[in-house]
């Protein structure tokens, strides 16, 4: 039996200077829908900031913070909500996915 893994996006709107967590950003993307937003990565030197219409696809399983630099609104896509637990295949988790804490505002 096959199944296919859970998607889901949505849109979160960050005042000025808030911060929007993501646990594990393996898979998850980013977009900046308005405003702009500093994404920062746990153990990463780079600085991305994301304009309106620009987007962030993380590939590692780490935190990634979005800073809004001014009001701005986003959509995360393909990343598992707090309301909606990772599926464990065959009762088991596998040992390269981080514990899901959900996704909450920092």
């Amino acid at each position: 039996m096959s199944t296919q893994p859970l998607s889901s996006r949505f849109h979160v709107s960050l005042p000025v200077r808030s911060i929007f967590a993501v646990p594990d950003g393996a898979g998850v993307g980013i977009e900046c829908r308005s405003g702009s937003v500093w994404v920062t990565l746990d153990n990463d030197r780079r600085d991305i900031v994301l304009a309106a219409g620009e987007r962030f696809e993380g590939t590692d399983h780490r935190r990634v913070l979005v800073s809004a630099l001014e009001s701005s609104c986003i959509t995360v896509s393909d990343a598992q909500p707090a309301a909606m637990p990772l599926p464990a295949p065959s009762g088991r988790r596998s040992p390269w996915r981080l514990p899901s804490l959900g996704l909450s505002p920092a």
